[in-house]
């Protein structure tokens, strides 16, 4: 008894483990293979794996040199693919190292069982090319070891360290020696399950032991479905399966031993009723169901049915690719930020597999991490907070195409858009300490001389988006001091200093002459104050003075008003402020302040400077381009803002993107910038930030749209064509790595032998893949090369091997005359001869043209020599042209000559002579000569026209007659007859016809005529062929025919057979019968149509058959007949 197959048996498997590797092909069209090249540097081996035991296959693919990224398969035996078994006991992983270009594929069994054992095959293929290698496993069985210590017996169940689990002494139990059964017969358990009841199968499971009941139902029908049943109805059935594009036409067709049956075409078990969509034929044997338009309804399972018996077979339809219109493109971001990946598709509804490194992506991993979204032709990847973890290259794939983008994260930066400012207030006054930052959700704190500042009734602290307010009310002495605000989770700290102005009253006699207490402590240098453009700009002064001084405030000779105005002087008794509002470029100068009194004057000087963010970077331009890569170069700001800039920021897009991507979130100093890991082929725009200490500038106008392009690699295969005393033809093919920057030409060069000063040959670039190098000393040795040219630069060069002799090679002369001139060429007079007859031959042959064994010497024949071919032509032919005409080439004491045929006719003339020898009843006989004008041509047959005196009319009696004489009958008794006769040759016939000299009268008798009556005689006969069929051999590519000739009556049914089988309405094959001659034309035979052809022919009274055997012979055979 053998025990149910495991499920990883290879009997059980389903002859379509996966769909696409077992319908792969549509019956009767060309399988197309992919080229079958090297592609595994480290191969599986065949391994010897222990039972139990878990076992691994290595697989290495150098993908260096290919477009794409290749797909492996696993499989075991000829179809089974390991995928879909992927689980516990199958593992796969794959690996990728980007430095050496190389993926690694490792297939893991775990814990091997005896069904692993058989043979595998590991297949890869990328695009166009393809590779495979074959490996076995076979499976032993675990070695026991006897146990030496009775302490090892005594052993802890579970898995865990040693002092874990119960003891377990089943070791030391004695075992029994097995007795040894009789052996018994052996039963086929299947077969006696196959002829029993299913109310039976229970119990004959538990008597023979098998214990699995679904898997012995499930195997049970399984065989019941692969027996096959024979089958009387049908000669050829339906193939397994078909496979169809979407909206492509397919036809699935049988042939039955009885011509008349009825057939029913079923789908999915349902009837199919003729429509537009599904259409019958019926045709001798064979039934055929099209299905135009095949949709994804269409795929499905069919049958036809003939009676009782059956036939089964599945249509597959293929969607058409789906390809990307829409490219990803790369973000740039910060952390904790949302990105979107988004791309565009050519259908709506189409599925697409998203990637990270070469990892998919799909719902079951995703979690909460990832976001799918579908909106018509758009397919969207949403990443909700960016991580670092995040960054990598994210891929897209439909069946079509792919696309791919990079996304980097950079740790999020607070920038300070508003810092705080040193205050001085007096007493009672408020105090406003004001900042903002770059993200509204950054919370802070406040600290007074490192100590956190506490909210009170009169301290009050306010965030309100991006701003952080520190409001102290009724300013006191205690206050002054330096503040700080710290923002939460950032090592960034904002200070400013509040002073305190404490107001003393002095008592100083009546004469104080004026004191100007300017502080200028907090500028950069002695006198200079400096204010960021567009900000507001207070400076008070301290004045003393008894009496109270006049001030004046002064910009280089002109004065400061004291009215209101953005540039302002406001006064107060001991105070005067100088107040700019949103201060500006042109407020940039030295400024003087002059206080007097009856007691004197003072007089202060100081310069106020107006610092900015700088203005945009100029000229920004691409300086070479890589295969991935652009040196980005761009000129210094025109204006710095006051204060040295620190560096800059560049940013880039894609060129009909809106999306810039940030290359660098700290200043680059340098003005040349090489932007990497960008897409080849794809154009790209950059534009550049300047920074200082103010802040960043306005970005700069884009550049011009550059394309990251490497060059190609060297032009293959140089080679000789030809060598004349001073020129050299070479020819090569175009580089096998093009990239997407095409090729703009090439560069041919060429140097002496043993010397290393190359010369260009061609002034512009060559678009073709030949060029002849002229100009060359004769005789000397020279070297060759070519390089390719696009807008990346040359490639390496492509460089003969050896010299070459510039030398002129002698080539014996030889005529290749055409086909078509090989037998008589037959023209009309007045069309137009051109006769182009190439020849060979080295060097230039002398060639000569004769005319009837004489030179040429025709003003209206023309000839015309080149290199390789030699032109007769006449512009309008006559008759005297005819004849033979002789083309003769001639090297030194080496000559080829070719004869043609010419021979140039028109229309002949009139026959002569013509009269009525002889009148006699109602019949008349004619006799004439043939016309003296024959137009150069034979005379194939006349028409003989009749006519009347009365009517005057002309009737064709005879219109291919061949002999000079006619007999015309059934002439009209009373009347007189004209006669006319027109010749005739392969032109057509005369022009003018020739009229009798005489007349035919058919006189009136007295006489009547009493015919015999009619019998009719009995014409009913069986067929006979009258002219058999003849065995014919033929030339593979010509059409071909043969032909017999039938009689019988009533007419015979005939029917065309090729080795019996009957042959329908085959496109290959054209049947024809002309009045009993049959004719059996074949175009274009093949050695398949080899065979034994018969014709039957059959009507009510029997039938008759001839055959004859057809051989098809290859070109080549005709060849080496001709050579013999």
């Amino acid at each position: 008894l053998s025990p149910p197959p495991s499920p990883s048996s290879d009997a059980e498997l389903p002859p379509d483990g996966k769909r696409n590797d077992y319908v792969n092909t549509v019956p009767g069209e060309d399988t197309q293979m992919s080229e079958l090249t090297g592609l595994f540097v480290v191969k599986p081996e065949s391994v010897t794996a222990t039972k139990g035991k878990d076992v691994t296959f290595v697989a290495k693919v150098d993908s260096s040199n290919l477009t794409r990224k290749p797909t492996m398969k696993w499989l075991k035996g000829k179809w089974l693919d390991l995928a879909s078994k992927a689980g516990k006991h199958l593992k796969f992983k794959e690996a990728y190292d980007r430095n050496t270009k190389i993926y690694t594929y490792e297939m893991n069994i775990i814990k091997v069982v005896d069904g692993d054992a058989g043979g595998y095959r590991c297949e890869v293929t990328s695009k166009d090319k393809c590779d495979s290698c074959t490996f076995d496993v076979s499976v032993e069985a675990a070695q026991q070891e006897e146990q030496a210590n009775i302490l090892e017996a005594f052993k802890r169940s579970g898995d865990a360290d040693e002092d874990a689990g119960e003891l377990d002494f089943s070791a030391l139990l004695k075992k029994r020696e097995k007795k040894q059964e009789e052996p018994k017969e052996e039963v086929d358990v299947w077969e006696i399950l196959k002829a029993a009841k299913p109310c039976d199968y229970e119990k004959i499971a538990f008597q023979y032991g098998i214990t699995d009941l679904r898997g012995m139902l499930k195997r049970l029908k399984k065989m019941k479905k692969v027996e096959p049943k024979k089958s009387d109805a049908f000669i050829r059935k339906l193939d397994s399966a078909y496979s169809v594009d979407k909206g492509k036409r397919i036809q699935l067709s049988v042939e039955l031993t009885d011509a008349n049956a009825q057939v029913k075409w079923l789908k999915n078990g349902q009837e199919i009723k003729p429509s537009a969509k599904y259409v019958f034929e019926s045709v001798g044997n064979k039934r055929t169901l099209t299905i135009n338009k095949c949709n994804l309804s269409d795929d499905a399972a069919y049958e036809c049915v003939v009676g009782e018996d059956k036939s089964f077979t599945e249509v597959f339809v293929k969607e058409p690719p789906i390809t990307i219109t829409k490219l990803l493109d790369d973000v740039h971001t910060v952390v904790g930020e949302r990105v979107e990946f988004e791309v565009e598709v050519s259908e709506e509804g189409a599925n697409v597999i998203w990637m990270k490194d070469g990892v998919e992506i799909n719902r079951d991993t995703a979690g909460s991490k990832y976001r799918f979204k579908k909106d018509g032709k758009r397919h969207i990847l949403i990443i909700n907070e960016a991580t670092k973890e995040d960054i990598g290259m994210y891929q897209v794939f439909t069946n079509g195409g792919e696309s791919k983008a990079e996304l980097e994260v950079e740790d999020k930066e607070l920038e300070v858009l508003q810092s705080i400012a040193d205050l001085t207030v007096k007493a009672a006054e408020q105090a406003v300490f004001k900042c903002e930052v770059s993200d509204e959700k950054v919370t802070g704190k406040w600290f007074k001389d490192g100590v956190e500042v506490k909210a009170s009734d009169r301290i009050k602290m306010l965030h309100i988006g991006r701003v952080h307010k520190l409001t102290i009310d009724d300013v006191k002495p205690s206050d002054a001091g330096d503040y700080t605000f710290v923002p939460d989770g950032y090592a960034l700290s904002l200070s400013a200093k509040l002073n305190f102005l404490e107001i003393k009253i002095d008592y100083v006699p009546r004469q104080d002459p004026p004191k100007i207490h300017l502080d200028t402590s907090g500028a950069g240098s002695k006198n200079t104050i400096t204010v960021v453009a567009g900000n507001k700009l207070r400076l008070d002064v301290e004045i003393t003075g008894e009496p109270a001084p006049t001030v004046c405030w002064m910009k280089g000779e002109q004065e400061v008003s004291n009215d209101e105005g953005r540039v302002r002087v406001e006064t107060k008794k001991t105070v005067s402020s100088f107040v700019i509002e949103g201060a500006e470029k042109d407020d940039e100068g030295f400024y003087s302040i002059t206080v007097t009194n009856p007691a004197g004057e003072d007089k202060a000087k100081l310069f106020i400077k107006v610092v900015d963010v700088p203005n945009p970077p100029e000229n920004i331009k691409c300086m070479s381009v890589g295969e991935d890569s652009a040196m980005i170069q761009w000129d210094a700001p025109s204006f710095d803002g006051g204060v040295p800039i620190k560096g800059y920021l560049m940013e880039r897009k894609k060129t009909g993107s809106a999306r810039w991507t940030k290359l660098n979130f700290d200043v680059y100093e340098s003005t040349t910038y090489e932007a990497k890991k960008m897409i080849e082929g794809v154009l790209y725009e950059m534009r550049v930030f300047a920074v200082n200490d103010i802040g960043i500038s306005q970005p700069s106008a884009s550049s011009k749209p550059f394309m990251p392009i490497a060059p190609t690699s060297e032009p293959t295969r140089l080679m000789v064509d030809d060598v004349t005393d001073t020129t050299c033809a070479l020819k090569w093919r175009p580089p096998e790595k093009i990239g997407a920057g095409g090729i703009d030409g090439y560069i041919i060069e060429y140097c002496k032998e043993g010397s290393d000063q190359w010369v260009q040959a061609n002034e512009d670039l060559v678009s073709k893949n030949i060029y002849r190098v002229k100009g060359l000393p004769a005789g000397e040795k020279m070297l060759f090369r070519v390089t390719a040219v696009n807008i990346a630069g040359r490639s390496p060069p492509a460089t003969l091997t050896q010299a070459v002799t510039i030398r002129e090679i002698v080539e014996n002369p030889k005529i290749r005359l055409p086909r078509q001139l090989r037998t008589k060429l037959i023209k009309t007079v007045g069309e137009k001869i051109n006769l182009v007859i190439p020849f060979q031959g080295k060097p230039r042959p002398i060639v000569t043209w004769f005319k009837d064994g004489a030179p040429l010497d025709d003003n209206t024949v023309g000839t015309r020599t080149s290199d390789v071919d030699s032109i007769l032509f006449i512009r309008t032919a006559e008759r005297r042209h005819s004849g033979k005409y002789t083309l003769s080439v001639q090297i030194e004491n080496m000559m080829d000559s070719a004869d043609i045929f010419i021979q140039v006719v028109e229309k002949p003339g009139p026959p002569i002579a013509i009269h009525v020898t002889d009148v006699w009843g109602f019949n008349a006989a004619l006799e004439w000569k043939p016309p003296k004008d024959d137009g150069n041509s034979e005379i194939i047959g006349y028409m003989v026209q009749k006519s009347d005196k009365k009517t005057k009319e002309w009737f064709t009696v005879y219109e291919h007659n061949r002999r000079p004489s006619c007999t015309v009958s059934d002439l009209v008794m009373g009347n007189e007859y004209s006669f006319r006769v027109f010749s005739l040759n392969i032109c057509g016939f005369s022009d003018d016809p020739g009229f009798s000299k005489n007349t035919a009268v058919i006189c009136k008798t007295g006489l009547q005529y009493n015919p015999a009556p009619f019998k009719e005689q009995d014409m009913c006969r069986s067929p006979k062929f009258t002219a058999p069929l003849v065995d014919r051999s033929v030339i593979a590519g010509y059409t071909a025919a043969i032909s017999c000739a039938v009689r019988g009556f009533p007419k015979p049914k005939i029917t065309w057979m090729k080795n019996n089988m009957i042959i329908g309405e085959d496109p290959k094959f054209l049947m024809q019968n002309n009045q009993g001659v049959l004719t059996l034309n074949i175009r274009k035979p093949s050695k398949f149509d080899g065979g034994r052809y018969s014709c039957r022919a059959v009507n009510d009274l029997g039938q008759d058959e001839v055959e004859c055997k057809l051989e098809v012979r290859a070109v080549q055979e005709k060849v080496e007949e001709a050579k013999k």
